[in-house]
């Protein structure tokens, strides 16, 4: 005799597949869309990697000196008043000036230590494998031969390549940023006809002026402490008459806008440089303890008390942040995972439903330090949303 429970349904039987409601089925649907959207962007932000980082750098600078020369387009000699397209043009031709000057600048040091690396290749090879005395005559000789079959040449021109293409990114860069200026005036009037709505307008406008001034202050300080770094690590390695000073000092402040791992990566790479060039242990270590120190008192010190409590980005964050960039666009994209993670924790805290991810990113839990603006509303579900398929818009949400 067959056997049923109380809803008449055989036990023996599996079970109907339980339907999913029309909100379930919703949330499922945006999932797997913002997985595959994912992975689309992705593919698009590594397919045009060059172009999109000369636009992200070309709009960092753009933002540094907006507000510059909205200060100085209010200015008046006497009668006259200097006009938006006047300032618009003095900032681009700066911001022109400027980039070929530092990338002459640049090319001329990655030449001079191209040039002169080719020289101490051989005393390269042996002070390195001298580094390995102590563990045998056998192990030295094993490092030697291990050091001699690297293709040093082929590398170094490898790395000379990557630097020509620097003057073919800041060209672009320059034409990125004339045109950002040429259009800065409809900026407001683009958004709210894009909108829709002056209110929401005017709360995303706040959103991007808290992103601009964050990041702005970001760099400001950076660059300070960067140039101070550099400038200190230039003049230890003057003190000892080593070569590569100026070169060294200029990585210092270039790999310095790299949080943490910048500043440990060129302390060893100015320790290596250092044992290749005197073959001094003793050297060596004082080199490599003076820049560590002024590496751990500027970066561990200073920096953090100039920053204050401007912006709280979580430790764990920024690897995370540097580690994707890095994957994603190289070395470029280590220098702007920062200011891309300050721009995601704002957006994300005036984001009911994003609020999570600011927090996480933040160093204290505390996403809404950055912006006073208030929070933009996004679709939300509800009950009776559910029972009539429709979703709430920002505007019926707030």
């Amino acid at each position: 005799m067959e056997s049923h429970d109380k809803t008449g349904h055989d036990p023996n039987l599996p079970l109907p597949h339980a339907r999913l409601t029309f909100g379930e089925k919703f949330r499922l649907q945006t999932w797997l869309m913002g997985i595959i959207a994912f992975a689309i962007v992705l593919y698009m932000l590594i397919a045009a990697k060059f172009v999109l980082i000369s636009l992200a750098i070309a709009i960092i600078l753009f933002s540094l000196t907006s507000d510059a020369i909205n200060s100085i387009a209010r200015l008046r000699i006497g009668s006259l008043r200097i006009t938006n397209w006047l300032a618009s043009v003095f900032a681009v031709a700066l911001i022109a000036s400027g980039l070929l000057t530092l990338s002459g600048l640049v090319l001329s040091q990655v030449n001079t230590v191209l040039s002169t690396t080719l020289a101490y290749t051989e005393q390269a090879q042996f002070a390195i494998a001298s580094a390995f005395s102590f563990m045998g005559e056998d192990v030295e000789a094993a490092v030697l031969t291990s050091m001699r079959s690297i293709q040093f040449s082929t590398y170094l021109r490898t790395a000379a390549g990557q630097a020509g293409n620097l003057l073919s990114a800041v060209v672009l860069i320059i034409l990125f940023v004339a045109f950002l200026f040429a259009e800065r005036i409809w900026f407001s009037t683009k958004l709210e006809n894009l909108v829709g709505d002056r209110a929401q307008a005017e709360r995303i406008s706040r959103v991007i002026g808290a992103i601009i001034r964050n990041v702005n202050y970001y760099l400001l300080v950076k660059s300070l402490v960067s140039a101070a770094t550099g400038l200190l690590v230039f003049l230890i390695m003057s003190a000892f008459s080593l070569e590569f000073a100026a070169a060294m000092g200029i990585l210092t402040f270039i790999l310095n806008f790299i949080p943490n791992l910048g500043s440990i990566i060129v302390t060893l790479v100015v320790a290596v440089v250092t044992f290749i060039q005197v073959a001094d242990p003793f050297i060596t270590l004082a080199v490599f303890v003076l820049a560590g120190a002024v590496q751990f008192l500027i970066g561990n010190i200073i920096d953090p008390m100039l920053m204050g409590r401007a912006l709280r980005l979580s430790s764990f964050g920024i690897i995370m942040s540097l580690a994707f960039w890095g994957l994603v666009w190289g070395i470029p994209g280590m220098f702007l995972a920062v200011p891309i993670m300050v721009a995601v924790m704002i957006v994300c805290a005036q984001i009911p439903q994003m609020r999570p991810v600011a927090i996480l990113l933040s160093r204290e839990g505390l996403a809404d330090s950055h912006d006073e603006a208030p929070r933009l509303a996004v679709g939300k579900w509800s009950a009776r949303d559910e029972a009539t398929g429709k979703q709430k818009t920002g505007q019926d949400a707030a």
